[in-house]
């Protein structure tokens, strides 16, 4: 039995004839941030992707808590205990900010709904005055909380948040890694892509960098922050 809350073993993933991840190999252990980060286009979010099957891995292994959910079906993954606030928000523009939160509990059923909301409402205050407000009609960072706390409304073990600062103005980035920052300290186990690397590396425990579908580096946020190879390509050498 892995010990890993979520594992990849030699993974290869195609789109075609064109090869997006090559021999991926990295594990997420329970309680950490976990960060990816890489250039636009390097396969991160492929990576995510292919965890619910689409697009399926062609070579190697997922692992979700020791067993292998290479060929589960989306349903069976998300269900499972992986929730993800995927990239560009895909929140339901003419449901309300209370309709998007209940769509979050598909996976489990409502038993906790109510009791799970009021959590979100604490944890990102903004949605609790915007619950009766179409979601179409908040602003990019409000739209980012309510992603991610639909995805918190199945309860999941595993959270994934992809690109969770693209589109957003700076101060709303900083509110917005301040909440996983809280999120982290509970315990909740996160995996992250997401090109803004400074953010990224000093919220994680862990990362790993991406180049061209395969991974390049490892080490803790602390080292990667610090590595000159990473600051020049990530960090705009600062």
């Amino acid at each position: 039995m892995s010990e890993a809350m979520l594992e990849f073993r030699q993974v290869d993933v195609y789109y075609g004839v064109i090869q997006a991840l090559k021999q991926v190999s990295l594990q997420v252990n329970p309680g950490e941030t976990v960060a990816l980060i890489g250039a636009n286009g390097a396969g991160k979010s492929t990576l995510l992707m292919s965890i619910f099957g689409q697009p399926r891995v062609r070579n190697g292994q997922i692992l979700f808590c020791g067993e292998d959910i290479s060929h589960k079906s989306t349903h069976y993954v998300a269900s499972g205990g992986i929730a993800q606030a995927p990239e560009g928000r895909r929140i339901f523009p003419d449901m309300t900010v209370e309709e998007n939160l209940l769509m979050g509990t598909i996976p489990i059923g409502d038993k906790y709904a109510s009791e799970d909301m009021q959590r979100m409402f604490e944890l990102f205050p903004r949605l609790k005055e915007r619950r009766n407000q179409r979601a179409m009609t908040m602003s990019g960072g409000e739209q980012q909380m309510l992603a991610i706390a639909r995805a918190l409304m199945s309860r999941p073990k595993l959270l994934l948040l992809d690109e969770p600062s693209l589109g957003l103005a700076p101060i709303v980035v900083k509110q917005i890694f301040a909440t996983l920052r809280e999120l982290a300290k509970t315990g909740m186990t996160i995996f992250l892509v997401e090109q803004n690397a400074n953010h990224a590396l000093k919220l994680s425990d862990r990362a790993y960098v991406m180049v061209n579908g395969q991974i390049r580096m490892t080490g803790t946020g602390q080292e990667l922050l610090v590595n000159e190879e990473v600051r020049n390509a990530y960090l705009g050498g600062h």
